[in-house]
């Protein structure tokens, strides 16, 4: 009996399936089939590695080693908005983690966690690139700079909708 998650998922697992047999040949089918499974599933949980291995033939130790090595994947389910705070020297310095604590009591997560309506998951990062605008952080792939921990709700408010 096949599990609820496979059953509700099974286009994604049919369009996975499809890319694996065109790049079935290729050198790096690893990395290549794990970043399209994480496109379409959104994270890479333990039914969609064990797929992969099958489809592949590469043990699912291997696999697991893989998505649990690189910071890119992710084996648990990420909100709708993914918010990374820098925590880079130039960031840290000029206030980062106060940033970052005003979001994980606004949000009532921990970093590293997703809220419970599956909206936000916050991350602590590294450098972003935008030391002259520290401290930084992300929400998807808006970037805000010198940012003060007061204008957090602000910045929040607007993607709740």
């Amino acid at each position: 009996m096949q599990n609820e998650f496979v059953e509700t998922r099974q286009s994604e697992f049919d369009q996975l399936k499809e890319y694996i047999d065109t790049v079935k040949n290729s050198q790096g089918i690893l990395m290549q089939t794990l970043q399209k499974a994480q496109e379409l599933f959104g994270y890479l949980p333990l039914e969609v590695q064990k797929f992969i291995s099958k489809e592949t033939n590469i043990p699912l130790a291997d696999i697991y080693g893989v998505v649990t090595f690189y910071t890119q994947f992710s084996i648990e389910p990420k909100g709708k908005h993914t918010i990374g705070v820098c925590l880079g020297t130039a960031c840290y310095v000029k206030g980062s983690q106060a940033v970052l604590d005003k979001l994980s009591e606004e949000l009532k997560v921990s970093v590293g966690s997703t809220t419970e309506d599956n909206m936000f998951t916050l991350e602590a990062t590294r450098c972003l690139g935008c030391c002259g605008l520290a401290p930084v952080m992300m929400v998807d792939d808006d970037v805000y700079g010198k940012l003060d921990p007061k204008k957090v709700p602000e910045i929040i408010e607007k993607y709740k909708n």
